[in-house]
C-alpha cells in the first residue's frame, strides 16, 4: 500500500485516503475493511487553527506514507508522534531508520517544505497521531514570552526546519491514551483539546531547553545526509563516531555536519552516541540475558568500572541494580 499526500492547511488527509482507497467515510472516521486489515483512522478539529488525526490500525500489506514537500510557504506546523515500538521506520534519503520510543524520530516538528517517508511493516500495531496546527494557534496557545531559538523557529514558519525529539514515558502514555480513548465519549473533543495541550506542552518544554544557536535552514538533501549520518552512528555502538570519516561519507564540510545534526537532534553526536548506547546498554540487561559484564564488553567498554559510571549517570543506578529491576 502507498500513499502519497501534500501538507497544506486545506488538504484532508481522511478523505484523500478514503478516496484513495475506495473506502466509505463515516463522519470523522475511516473504519479499515477487512480486505485490508484493522483498525481506523479519525480526524478530530481541535479548534479552527488545530486539527489530529489518529491513525491506529493493523495492515495485511506493507504501508508507505509519503509526505511531499511544499515550496509555496503557508502557516502550518507539523508534529508527528510515532509511538510504535520498533515497526516503524522513517526513510528521509538512501536508508530506513527504526522508530521507537526512544528513536531521536519518535517525535517530528517539521516546516512543511520537507520531504518525508514512513514505512510500516504487515501485520503489526500501527498507532501514531499527526497534529496540524497553524503558527498563529501555536503561538497563542504557548504563550511564551522569551522563546528560545529553536522555538522561534518554529514559531516564525520559516522554512527548512526539523527538530526531533525522543519520547518520554510520559508522553508516549500520552500518545497512547489518546489512540486508545473511547469513540462514544461525548466529551472526546474536549478530552482530546486537553490532551494534545499536554503533549504539546511536555514536546516544547523541552524545545525550550536546547541550547540556542544560529538556525540553519535545512534543505531536502540535508535530510538525508543527516538521516545517512544517524544510521552510521548507531549501526555499531561499540565504536566511537569519527566526525571526518561521518563527514566524508555524508558529503558535509565537518563544521557544518556538526552544527546542523545538534540543531535537528538537539546534542552534540558523541552525546548522541552515548545516549543510544547507554539505552540500548539497558535493553540488553532487562530483555538481552546478558551480565554486566557481557554488557559492557559488547559495548565496546573495556574497563567495567567505566561502564558502570556512565550508566549510572544515565540512568540514576548502577547497572547490576537496574538489572535486578531496581
Amino acid at each position: 500500500m502507498y500513499f502519497e499526500f501534500v501538507p497544506n492547511p486545506q488538504f484532508d488527509f481522511l478523505t484523500s485516503f478514503a478516496q484513495k482507497f475506495n473506502i466509505p467515510l463515516e463522519g470523522d472516521r475511516l473504519i479499515i475493511p477487512p480486505i485490508m486489515g484493522t483498525g481506523s483512522i479519525r480526524r478530530i478539529t481541535l479548534s479552527p487553527g488545530m486539527k489530529l488525526i489518529i491513525h491506529r490500525y493493523k495492515l495485511h500489506e506493507d504501508f508507505i506514507l509519503n509526505r511531499v514537500g511544499i515550496d509555496a510557504p503557508n502557516n502550518l506546523v507539523s508534529v508527528i508522534f510515532h509511538s510504535n515500538e520498533a515497526t516503524a521506520s522513517v526513510d528521509t534519503g538512501e536508508k530506513a531508520d527504526p522508530l521507537s520510543r526512544s528513536s531521536a524520530f519518535a517525535i517530528q516538528i517539521a516546516s512543511t517544505d520537507l520531504n518525508s517517508q514512513i514505512s510500516f511493516p504487515a501485520n503489526t500495531d500501527i498507532y501514531f497521531l499527526v497534529a496540524g496546527i497553524m503558527k498563529d494557534t501555536l503561538k497563542e496557545l504557548l504563550a511564551i514570552k522569551d522563546p528560545n531559538g529553536v522555538v522561534q523557529t518554529i514559531l516564525n514558519g520559516a522554512p527548512g526546519f526539523l527538530f526531533y525529539e525522543s519520547m518520554s514515558v510520559e508522553i508516549h502514555k500520552i500518545v497512547k491514551q489518546v489512540t486508545d480513548a473511547r469513540e462514544d465519549n461525548e466529551l472526546g473533543n474536549f478530552y482530546h483539546r486537553l490532551k494534545m495541550q499536554e503533549l504539546l506542552y511536555l514536546v516544547f518544554e523541552k524545545l525550550q531547553k536546547r541550547e540556542s544557536q544560529r538556525h540553519s535552514t535545512v534543505h531536502k538533501d540535508d535530510v538525508e545526509k543527516l538521516s545517512l549520518i544517524r544510521t552510521a552512528i548507531l549501526s555499531d555502538l561499540a565504536v566511537p563516531p569519527s566526525l571526518p570519516e561521518l563527514a566524508k561519507m555524508a558529503g558535509f564540510g565537518e563544521t557544518k555536519m556538526k552544527d546542523l545534526f545538534k540543531q535537528v537532534f538537539g546534542d552534540t553526536i558523541y552525546n548522541y552516541y552515548q545516549q543510544a548506547r547507554m539505552e540500548e546498554a539497558a535493553f540488553l540487561l532487562k530483555h538481552g540475558g546478558l551480565s554486566v559484564s557481557e554488557t559492557g564488553y559488547q559495548l565496546g567498554f573495556a574497563n567495567l568500572s567505566h561502564f558502570g559510571r556512565i550508566f549510572e549517570k544515565y540512568h540514576g543506578m548502577k547497572p547490576k541494580k537496574y538489572a535486578a529491576g531496581g
